[in-house]
């Protein structure tokens, strides 16, 4: 009877295990059989706003369906995330995401997803960087020079983020860290709604996107100390490392990636990982994506998990060393 029972389990097994890799195959033979959607976590506007469009462009036009951008902000990006992570599990649904996703869990203490487990990586397009600029109006011409200045005012100075936990407001928390000075967190909503305050010199530094911070830089009005980057970006090659300007050890790597649902066939994935390599080789897409501040450098989707785990890792401890508590 027990010999009965466990055959009856193993055919039950394996009759469903057949069901799922023909149901898998099918699948990845039609797809895509419908447009797509695209969720940028963010407001429309931004560098991911303009970087998942893009993509959305090209993936369109090589997929042969179209792709809807759907922005869905809030939390930090965890509003549009979970949107993808609760989607039909087929690939139609896709999620365009920054650096500060892997940040998420550390920030909040019942996610309302599983990173890991609801969300299947796909592919990082490529890394962004961080500028630390200043006002001009400042009494300092380099990194070193600023940072003996704020050190001479201790508790004094604010320097300004967009938002409490995003990778503006992180990469500040290292930099006060390693640096050794003190200066009080100002969030304000986008930097947009914080460039008034910093030219006017009423907060003073802001870690920011090229995109973000150039136009004012390059006409003068915010200096630029440092990027971000080990190494100088093409983008702004005039403009040291932090471990050029005198901060060894620095640095903040941003990046952009693309996800899907989570249990999304493995075929489907790997479909668009291939597609997602065609286009970064694209020279018309990696114009478009130099121009807003990300340097193309495609890593596979399990390149990205792994990048995923190793910054989560160590964004948890510059959380817990600058006392930011979950919410």
């Amino acid at each position: 009877m027990r010999c009965k029972y466990v055959f009856g389990v193993v055919a039950i097994a394996t009759t469903w295990l057949g069901m799922s890799t023909t149901w898998a195959a099918d699948a990845a033979s039609s797809y895509p059989n419908r447009p797509l959607r695209m969720v940028v976590p963010f407001a429309p506007g931004g560098t991911l706003d303009f970087i998942g469009r893009i993509l959305a462009d090209k993936l369109a036009d090589r997929l042969g369906k179209p792709i809807v951008v759907d922005n869905r902000g809030g939390a930090n990006g965890i509003v549009g995330s979970e949107i993808v992570a609760r989607t039909i599990p087929d690939g139609h649904t896709l999620l365009v995401v920054p650096a500060g996703f892997a940040v998420n869990p550390s920030l909040v203490r019942k996610m309302p997803y599983d990173t890991v487990r609801d969300l299947a990586p796909i592919g990082i397009l490529g890394d962004s960087f961080y500028v630390m600029v200043i006002p001009a109006s400042l009494p300092a011409s380099t990194l070193k020079e600023f940072i003996a200045w704020a050190r001479a005012r201790p508790g004094q100075l604010s320097y300004a983020s967009t938002g409490t936990g995003a990778l503006t407001h992180l990469a500040a928390e290292l930099f006060k860290m390693m640096a050794g000075v003190d200066m009080t967190h100002v969030p304000y909503k986008g930097g947009g709604a914080l460039m008034p305050d910093l030219l006017a010199g009423r907060v003073v530094a802001f870690f920011g996107t090229m995109p973000t911070v150039g136009p004012q830089v390059r006409s003068g009005k915010l200096r630029a100390l440092a990027v971000s980057t080990a190494k100088r970006v093409s983008a702004a090659p005039e403009i040291p490392t932090f471990i050029e300007a005198g901060l060894p050890g620095y640095e903040v790597a941003g990046w952009f990636g693309v996800l899907t649902t989570g249990g999304t066939p493995q075929v489907i994935v790997q479909r668009l990982e291939s597609e997602l390599r065609a286009i970064l080789n694209d020279p018309d897409a990696r114009d478009r994506f130099l121009k807003q501040g990300m340097e193309v450098e495609h890593r596979s989707a399990a390149e990205f998990a792994k990048l995923i785990r190793s910054e989560s890792a160590k964004w948890q401890k510059v959380i817990k060393a600058a006392g930011i508590q979950p919410e």
